[in-house]
């Protein structure tokens, strides 16, 4: 199983000095819509997220129940977090959403022969059928969103899986109340300058706290929420229904 690495105080004052000139930095950047900035990067889009979070790949499914016969895997990419999965439970149903189709092309070229559902829609707007997934999941997406667009996926995730299943989800958090304030300044700074319309999904990060997500996965209806594994700023979390 997988080791908790996490911050010192030190590390985060540290963390927190990069972050803000890093902000600095991309105030005067072009904003990409999200499909695009994925359309421009599928050619080492694997390699980079197999470098920053190669073993949460590796050992995702080691967070998963016995069992598991139907899954969700919402922003699913290429499928990076299936190998893992389908290592451990050759023979699930998986129903994968995307945004990017090109995404998703990738993702058939490895996994074409599974028993596999792919649906290239905005996982926001894509109405789940109610009590049909024994799981479901989520890997390095939902931290483009803020807390409206967060607590609309949980309630509809929530509704989605069956009772007595769970949701896990491997995601960028923030480590304190600075970072997400600065990260959503930054964030509404961008729209703003760029005119861009409140519809539009951008490809900007504002992770929140983890006990803003809690707080979010609870109101949605999930009876336990628990943090599972930690990696600086990538946490694993269960939330049971």
């Amino acid at each position: 199983m997988l080791k908790s690495r996490i911050r010192t105080q030190e590390e985060i004052e540290k963390y927190l000095k990069e972050l803000k000139d890093r902000l600095d930095d991309i105030k005067n950047a072009p904003v990409e819509e999200m499909t695009e900035f994925f359309a421009n990067r599928i050619g080492e889009y694997n390699s980079v997220h197999l470098k920053n979070w190669g073993e949460e790949y590796a050992h995702i499914a080691g967070f998963f129940d016995d069992g598991l016969k139907t899954l969700l895997d919402i922003g699913c990419g290429t499928g990076l977090e299936l190998r893992s999965i389908y290592r451990r439970f050759p023979d699930v149903k998986v129903t994968g959403i995307d945004l990017s189709e090109t995404m998703l092309d990738k993702l058939r070229e490895s996994y074409g022969d599974k028993d596999i559902e792919l649906i290239n829609a905005d996982y926001f707007e894509y109405e789940f059928e109610e009590n049909k997934f024994d799981a479901a999941m989520s890997f390095q997406t939902l931290h483009h969103f803020k807390y409206e667009k967060k607590q609309l996926i949980y309630n509809k995730l929530y509704r989605t899986i069956k009772s007595g299943g769970y949701y896990i989800e491997s995601d960028y958090t923030a480590c304190c109340y600075e970072e997400e304030a600065l990260c959503l300044e930054a964030y509404e700074y961008l729209r703003k300058q760029n005119n861009i319309p409140e519809d539009m999904l951008i490809h900007i990060d504002i992770p929140l706290t983890l006990e803003h997500q809690f707080e979010l996965m609870k109101n949605a209806g999930f009876k336990k929420v628990e943090v599972l594994h930690q990696n600086y700023g990538l946490a694993i979390i269960r939330a049971d229904k």
